[in-house]
């Protein structure tokens, strides 16, 4: 009898390892190899992860900036014996201001301070579950804010402030980080877009919340201001209380998926990350830090992150300048964001449709400096709705688009995290400014001024970067072909980041990869 030769036993193991691996995707009805599914199959395990992953992180969001609306968003008063009470928010309106008496400038600087604070949940997150480390920062925010009914002065008024923009600081770089690490490059564009999307609905339909809120004035012996902090911080942390039960850290511990869309989804990112290192090593942290392009992509956002929370924050008193009532006013602000929403859902589509990230954020400088314009020049109430409507429109759909380039051009888990929180955190300075800059009512013309010139230096800054992401690819391909190097040579550039020779940059002026 015959015994087996080596190379019989191989083509038997061989063997065995393609029945299994046929078995485990049969349910899929896919092919033998996972990359080579085809595009109706790839659909379908992408539309399953976006069923489960987006909505709860979009809540998620929403429920953030419904938070900050509660505070940051004007509606105009009208109280004659109320001083410099042009900056108010949603509490402002049912009394805070008098309260607390907030006279002057110190409305503004509440606000601001909410933004003075680093995100840095990212490198956190990769070291901890997402689906309990982001439940418990959004518990404890949930809970300041509730805490913040029991304010009574300026300076608490202040401190809590600071609280609550610490406890908050991760929410939207962490977002962005663990939706990066389930979905292709190519496709962050719409996801991320979905999840901005809540945040441009929060501040459509929050005045209306807190209006009716407003009305438990005396309830209890709080005013209404109180009971909007109170009521929308106990959403908050009871939301945080069941997101666990919705998160899911990867692929290995989400119960929705197969075994076999298991196998794709990994095989997929592994193939999308072009090999580089998933674990956690200092030295990818200054990656992230001292990559230059880290700063362009700042670069590109900052000049949209100013106007976005100016028109958070102003576009009710904006439309009550042009002549509208109150009541008017505060109804027509919601024009504005729901437009953005819906702007910011077809950019995004569309830019992974292209798979282009630069042009649509160039294209979205451009229309909302159109709308600045209007407004800077029209004096009519019709011109100034389109105005606002139009900025809102350029300045709000970019913003997903560049987390989204900034997440798909920094190479490895960690460089991109750190290079999602820098960008998130400095972009969250424009909080700072945009408090402050919309303050020479009728025709706010520094406030606008500024928007202007600033969406002219993200459109430049958006136009280099793109040029640089194309230089940096045509020089590594050159240097690829003459050297022979192909991918079966990731392994050795695994620790180098987007610095790999065989790493592209994605979405310049070129589609692929």
């Amino acid at each position: 009898m015959a015994h087996p030769t080596s190379d019989d036993l191989q083509a038997n193991i061989d063997t065995d390892a393609v029945d299994n691996k046929k078995a485990a995707l049969d349910d899929l009805g896919g092919s033998m190899d996972a990359i080579d599914f085809s595009p109706e199959q790839r659909a379908r395990v992408l539309r399953k992860l976006d069923w489960h992953l987006l909505p709860p992180v979009a809540l998620l969001y929403l429920l953030s900036f419904l938070d900050r609306a509660n505070f940051g968003e004007y509606y105009p008063l009208e109280r004659p014996h109320v001083t410099d009470a042009r900056v108010l928010g949603n509490a402002g309106i049912a009394g805070m201001v008098e309260d607390l008496k907030l006279s002057g400038l110190k409305y503004n600087t509440a606000a601001a301070i909410f933004f003075v604070r680093i995100d840095t949940l990212n490198v956190i997150l990769k070291l901890f579950r997402p689906s309990r480390w982001i439940p418990i920062t959004m518990a404890v925010w949930g809970l300041v804010m509730t805490l913040m009914c029991l304010v009574n002065t300026y300076p608490q008024l202040l401190v809590a402030r600071v609280f609550l923009g610490l406890a908050e600081a991760g929410m939207a770089p962490g977002m962005t980080y663990y939706i990066s690490l389930w979905y292709p490059r190519a496709d962050l564009g719409k996801r991320m877009a979905i999840i901005i999307a809540a945040a441009t609905m929060a501040g459509a339909f929050s005045g209306i919340l807190a209006y009716v809120i407003e009305k438990m004035e005396g309830i209890g012996g709080l005013h209404g201001w109180q009971w909007i902090f109170c009521l929308e911080g106990l959403a908050t942390v009871l939301v945080a209380l069941v997101a666990p039960f919705f998160m899911h850290d990867n692929t290995e511990t989400a119960p929705f998926l197969t075994e076999a869309e298991r196998r794709y989804i990994t095989e997929l990112m592994k193939t999308d990350s072009q090999g580089l290192a998933t674990h956690f090593k200092p030295q990818f942290v200054l990656q992230g830090l001292m990559d230059y392009k880290t700063y362009l992509q700042f670069g590109s956002i900052f000049g949209f992150s100013i106007p976005a929370y100016a028109i958070a924050l102003f576009t009710p008193t904006i439309i009550n300048e042009l002549g509208f009532t109150t009541a008017n006013a505060q109804l027509l602000s919601v024009c504005p964001f729901v437009a953005a929403c819906v702007a910011t859902v077809l950019c995004g589509i569309h830019s992974d449709r292209h798979k282009v990230r630069g042009p649509y954020v160039v294209a979205g400088a451009i229309v909302g400096l159109v709308g600045c314009i209007i407004l800077y020049t029209q004096a009519k109430p019709s011109a100034g709705i389109v105005g606002v409507v139009l900025t809102a429109m350029g300045v709000y759909p970019p913003i997903p688009i560049v987390l989204a380039w900034t997440s798909s051009n920094a190479g490895g888990d960690v460089k991109r995290s750190v290079a999602i929180a820098m960008v998130i955190s400095l972009a969250s300075a424009g909080g700072i400014c945009g408090s402050f800059i919309f303050v020479d009512p009728p025709r706010f013309h520094l406030g606008l001024a500024i928007t202007m010139g600033l969406l002219v230096c993200s459109l430049l800054t958006c136009l280099f970067t793109m040029w640089d992401y194309n230089r940096i690819n045509k020089q590594k391909e050159k240097w690829c072909d003459e050297h022979g190097m192909t991918e079966e040579r990731n392994e050795e550039f695994k620790d180098k980041g987007d610095d790999s020779p065989l790493f592209r940059y994605t979405c310049s002026f070129t589609t692929s990869p």
